[in-house]
């Protein structure tokens, strides 16, 4: 791929270099373009191809440039061989560039950039992505957002690289907590909530609320509504009335010895809890093929505890806790509590425990877990838990930090749900649609809306490093113009207009003599570059490259149409054009699904 140029160019190298090709093909990159001067398509690195070599006398890097360079012919595939800074340049074939580009866009559909040789001998993996993970019987919160989104990219990518993904949402359903910290103020609940929060006293103080205030109808019309509105009214009650505290407490403690009701009652809250998150999910476009969660685990973490025991790895305190000394010489730093004083399981364990039960039921080659980086410490410690109870396969586990979104807040104030959220970008995206005078009438204006505003809550989250913290502006949100989601979705749209409006008479063939104008190779030299892109994707596993990648090409796109005609231009150049801008259009639309954006052809 990159349409086989960089393999040509490769197999011409290997034999001036007495190389073979495979070891050149990824020290060729295709060129960014440049506004300011037309580049060349693809440049060899003579600095990394050095590398590759071992050679650690490194000579003049471009006196090496200007000698291989020397050594090289023009083909019917190269027409031009220059040198730049430590670089051997090509240029393509102009009409060859053109005609292979765009037939293979064509051709290969939503696969393009995937047949490439940056992935060929890439061997089939099987993947497990554990991503989102919300709590039980409360309402989807913002705060997980970030995990589902970026959870939900890795899984596509990983997906349209050929590998067999599984994608488990990890419920915390579970927990000693439930029951009994419930002296947190009301407010607390309204924060952002990591797969590994505290999770307060939910099920204990719902357990206890629901006799005490709930009703079955509401529980069934808007369920984690009226259990939010159960917590806010038993906690309230709570601190006034220490038989509530001790009703939870006994409520959690049937549930740990398996009482029927108790055990039912929670039951019920999990069910209604999946039911209303699959509803988010689908408004997302986000789907698992499994949901688990810390309450299957149970019993099986005390199956680990026996383990870690008959290694010798167990250590009691004199509270009664169980620890494992990850140093070796006392380092606190290095503790990591698995077993509380009264023998039950921690987050940790539990984890532990997940982990062991997935590599049996599923021998994956990779596991990612994919939460915020305040959970950076507690992976660390499980990877090397499970590394030293002699589980190799440890090193196969990945955890995907990322960091918070400040100032997502909705126009109602501080409680921000993710429904609440949703529905307030459909909203005033539908409103900025309708006083635009261009906006073509609609079949499903909300469902538009909808997409449109998800691409520009989506793009605003993934420009950057997944790593960082960032903070959101609604401003930014529903810009039309710049490097937003909005403008994606425009673009889109607009290119699959004109093939609406001009496809028909065009597009059998296209002459590639007439797409030499400068925009036209600018836009060709582009889409020979979206192998590497998603090549570095792979790699880091970051959606910023994607991002760049395709607010570019919507870049060149926008200039393209106003000055690439199709209306009133030769019936040769028009069809060329059209070509030209359904290869976009068809780049764009794959680039945005990868990372979860569905593209709308009408706004």
């Amino acid at each position: 791929m990159a349409c086989g140029f960089r393999r040509s160019i490769a197999c011409q190298l290997s034999r001036v270099l007495d190389l073979p090709p495979e070891n050149l093909i990824k020290s060729i990159s295709a060129v960014p373009i440049s506004r300011k001067e037309e580049v060349a398509d693809f440049q060899l690195s003579v600095d990394s191809l050095l590398e590759n070599n071992n050679d650690h006398s490194r000579p003049d890097i471009q006196v090496q440039a200007t000698r291989l360079a020397e050594k090289l012919k023009c083909d019917t595939v190269v027409s031009e061989i220059s040198t730049g800074r430590g670089t051997v340049n090509f240029k393509i074939n102009r009409e060859l560039l053109t005609k292979t580009v765009l037939q293979q866009v064509i051709n290969d559909g939503s696969k393009y950039g995937l047949k490439s040789e940056l992935f060929s001998g890439l061997p089939q993996k099987k993947i497990v992505v554990e991503f989102s993970s919300p709590n039980v019987a409360k309402k989807f919160h913002v705060g997980h957002l970030r995990s589902t989104i970026i959870g939900n990219f890795i899984a596509n990518l990983e997906e349209a690289l050929g590998h067999h993904v599984t994608r488990i949402n990890y419920l915390g359903d579970w927990g000693m907590q439930f029951g009994k910290n419930f002296k947190h103020p009301v407010s607390s609940i309204m924060m952002p909530f990591p797969r590994r929060a505290v999770l307060l006293c939910l099920l204990g103080l719902l357990g206890t609320g629901f006799q005490l205030f709930g009703y079955e109808e509401k529980l069934q019309s808007n369920p984690l509504q009226h259990l939010f509105e159960v917590y806010v009214q038993v906690n309230k009650e709570a601190a006034d009335d220490k038989n509530i505290a001790k009703s939870a407490h006994e409520f959690f403690q049937r549930l740990e010895l398996g009482d029927t009701q108790a055990l039912a009652l929670w039951q019920k809250f999990r069910d209604l809890s999946v039911e209303e998150y699959m509803r988010i999910y689908k408004r997302l476009g986000v789907h698992f093929d499994e949901y688990s969660g810390e309450s299957f685990y149970r019993e099986k973490s005390q199956e680990v505890l026996k383990l870690l025991d008959s290694k010798g790895l167990l250590q009691k305190t004199v509270r009664g806790t169980a620890i494992v000394d990850l140093s070796g010489n006392g380092d606190p730093s290095s503790i990591c509590t698995v077993m509380r004083s009264d023998g039950t399981s921690l987050y940790a364990t539990r984890d532990l425990a997940a982990a062991i039960d997935r590599m049996d039921k599923y021998n994956f080659d990779a596991m990612i877990y994919v939460t915020d980086k305040g959970q950076k410490k507690h992976f660390q410690q499980v990877f090397q838990m499970l590394q030293i109870m002699g589980y190799d396969w440890a090193e196969r586990c990945q955890h995907v930090p990322f960091g918070v979104v400040q100032g997502m807040k909705t126009r109602r104030g501080n409680v921000t749900f993710l429904e609440d959220v949703l529905n307030e970008i459909r909203s005033r995206m539908l409103q900025n649609m309708a006083s635009i005078k261009t906006t073509r009438e609609l079949e499903n204006p909300q469902e538009t809306a909808e997409r449109v505003g998800l691409a520009a809550l989506i793009i605003q989250d993934f420009r950057g490093l997944l790593l960082s913290d960032y903070q959101f502006s609604w401003d930014r949100v529903f810009q039309s113009r710049g490097d937003t989601g909005v403008f994606l979705q425009y673009t889109h749209a607009r290119l699959h207009s004109l093939e609406e409006t001009f496809g028909c008479g065009y597009l059998n063939d296209f002459n590639s003599a007439c797409l030499q104008e400068p925009q036209s190779v600018s836009i060709l030299q582009h889409l020979l570059r979206f192998d590497e892109v998603l090549y570095r994707s792979s790699q880091d596993l970051q959606p910023r490259h994607i991002v760049s990648y395709l607010l570019t090409l919507s870049h060149l796109a926008a200039v393209a149409h106003k000055t690439l005609l199709i209306k009133d231009s030769p019936p040769e150049v028009a069809g060329a054009r059209l070509h030209l801008f359904r290869a976009v259009r068809s780049v764009l639309a794959n680039g945005m699904k990868l990372l979860g954006i569905i593209p709308v052809c009408r706004m």
